[in-house]
């Protein structure tokens, strides 16, 4: 089995792929030669992202809305992909959502809302999917989890929690397919600041304590999300070529790492002095 993955001739799926990091690791694998398959429940985003595709790259493309919470939903899609195209070597789950605010903010149903989609997606895709997978040369799956999911700051309970479950699922299955000489390989990804949109998702009922709007929680955030989308597509791609277990992105997210290794209980007294909190007026 060569090292480097070579991407050309495969097909690779993507979910949460209408923006953000999904469209551009939709687009930078549709440059390195895979057909697509992408999902998302933002149908005007996919169909847009199609046709990029199609007309820049000439590759195929399989898209359909997909609520990944909706385990039946995405076995549908998973196997409408696999009927589709054969050669899918490649699964990012990557469709997410944020909810800011103090665990007594927030209440049950919102906080089954962000697992349902953000550990529960990951879970449902890695179902639908692995069994195909596994009877590859060689295959990725990708998880999309945080850098909370290794920090946890206050105002981003239910957040971390659906990402530290991702961290932790991730892990335990990448031992369990090498302990049995699986073909596939598990990548976890921690970005840390990326511009994309997930702050304007959450819902505004949220931020119940919070003195800023939801607009200037949006603002905040783009302030201190200094890595691009693009950026962290191409720090992905290199991951799977490279089988890396682990995948850092942004300089943030490599300190606040770095942090919590050095100092694994205590690690937020150095943070809190200078990362501001989004879900409320002193910021992360």
């Amino acid at each position: 089995m060569s090292k480097r993955l070579n991407f050309e001739g495969l097909a690779a799926l993507v979910t949460g792929a209408a923006s953000g990091i999904g469209r551009a690791l939709s687009l930078e694998l549709a440059a390195r030669g895979c057909d697509m398959a992408i999902a998302d429940v933002d149908l005007p985003g996919l169909e847009s992202l199609a046709e990029e595709i199609k007309s820049t790259y000439s590759r195929r493309v399989l898209l359909e809305r997909v609520d990944v919470a909706d385990l039946p939903n995405v076995q549908a899609f998973a196997q409408a992909v696999i009927a589709a195209y054969p050669n899918l070597s490649i699964v990012v789950n990557n469709a997410g959502v944020a909810l800011r605010g103090d665990f007594e903010e927030i209440d049950h149903a919102q906080m089954q809302w962000l697992m349902g989609v953000n550990f529960w997606g990951v879970v449902h895709g890695t179902r639908a999917l692995l069994p195909h997978l596994e009877r590859r040369p060689r295959a990725h799956i990708v998880n999309l989890s945080s850098i909370f999911g290794i920090v946890a700051p206050p105002g981003q309970c239910a957040y971390a929690a659906a990402k530290f479950a991702v961290r932790g699922f991730s892990e335990a299955l990448r031992h369990e397919l090498a302990a049995k000489k699986s073909p596939v390989r598990v990548t976890v990804v921690h970005p840390g600041g990326v511009a994309t949109n997930i702050v304007r998702s959450a819902p505004a009922g949220a931020r119940l304590k919070s003195t800023m709007s939801a607009s200037e929680v949006a603002e905040r955030f783009d302030e201190i999300a200094r890595t691009k989308p693009r950026a962290a597509a191409l720090r992905i791609i290199r991951g799977i070529e490279r089988s890396e277990p682990r995948v850092l992105i942004g300089s943030d997210a490599r300190l606040m790492e770095l942090i919590q290794r050095l100092r694994p209980v205590t690690y937020w007294s150095i943070m809190a002095r200078s990362l501001k909190r989004i879900s409320g007026p002193r910021g992360r």
